[in-house]
């Protein structure tokens, strides 16, 4: 395992079992709209943001993999489903789902792919009325987070 002070991200899923760091800053930041993304993700798009595949180290637990086609292989929690990557089998360079950052703020997107899936909601999301938590006290007690903070 590298020096984890040369690390420049860290993230992982969402119960901890599965943690990763990049040891090179991230470059790439996309969202892709293709349809095979949008079932990978289960939402309108992937965000993604790739390394060369040798600066990606997995830290802790192993990520499941699912070869999507025969150019691509997703990798996600086996234990709790969080979509954690996205290779070309072919490449050297893989990707991690933005979500999955522990500071998902220094990955802005660049680009968009897959455009002819994008679905027509993505466009008016933007234009939805926002709302407050109107949720009692013993409802937000019963919705503390269970997920592993974003930290090692």
């Amino acid at each position: 395992m590298r020096d984890q002070q040369h690390s420049f991200l860290s993230g992982g899923c969402q119960c901890g079992a599965v943690r990763y760091r990049l040891m090179s800053e991230p470059t790439g930041a996309s969202i892709c709209h293709c349809r095979m993304c949008q079932k990978a993700f289960g939402n309108y798009f992937a965000p993604l943001t790739g390394v060369p595949l040798k600066d990606l180290v997995w830290t802790k637990g192993a990520p499941g993999t699912f070869k999507s086609s025969e150019a691509v292989e997703r990798g996600f929690c086996r234990d709790c489903g969080t979509p954690l990557s996205f290779r070309y089998v072919e490449s050297n360079r893989i990707s991690v789902s933005i979500g999955s950052l522990d500071d998902p703020g220094r990955a802005q997107p660049e680009t968009q792919y897959g455009m002819e899936s994008r679905l027509a909601a993505f466009e008016t999301l933007h234009t939805l009325p926002e709302t407050e938590d109107s949720a009692t006290p013993e409802e937000l007690a019963k919705m503390a987070s269970r997920q592993h903070p974003d930290h090692d």
